[in-house]
């Protein structure tokens, strides 16, 4: 249980360390994902007004699945990338939210980027 506690604990520091680097604007808002062992969320947030602009997740009734894997995330981010053309954002800035930019992280980074989206 230690073990697990401070690998969470680690997770946590380098995602504030990020944070402290990354803020999204109006023209560029942030991409924050979290990925838990059996589901994946992310939403497009601008920091300069506190709002979220737009989110996904396969919680949602139309993208649920039984598993967390990289077919079911290139699925949010083709969904994701579609949402954000409709509010016409271009670019955003990834925020991967101290997790390790690979596997289902760096599939739906990917998958994004093949909507047309610049990250």
């Amino acid at each position: 249980m230690k073990k697990l506690i401070e690998k969470a604990r680690r997770r946590q520091k380098r995602r504030l360390r990020i944070r402290e680097i990354i803020r999204g604007t109006t023209e560029r808002p942030r991409l924050s994902v979290f990925r838990s062992n059996k589901h994946f969320y992310c939403q497009v947030i601008d920091d300069l007004q506190g709002k979220t602009l737009t989110s996904v997740s396969d919680m949602e009734k139309e993208l649920k699945t039984p598993a967390l894997n990289s077919e079911t995330v290139k699925k949010l981010g083709q969904v994701l990338g579609a949402r954000l053309k409709e509010k016409q954002i271009g670019t955003v800035v990834f925020d991967r939210g101290g997790f390790q930019y690979h596997g289902v992280i760096k599939n739906f980074a990917d998958a994004i980027r093949e909507t047309g989206i610049k990250i």
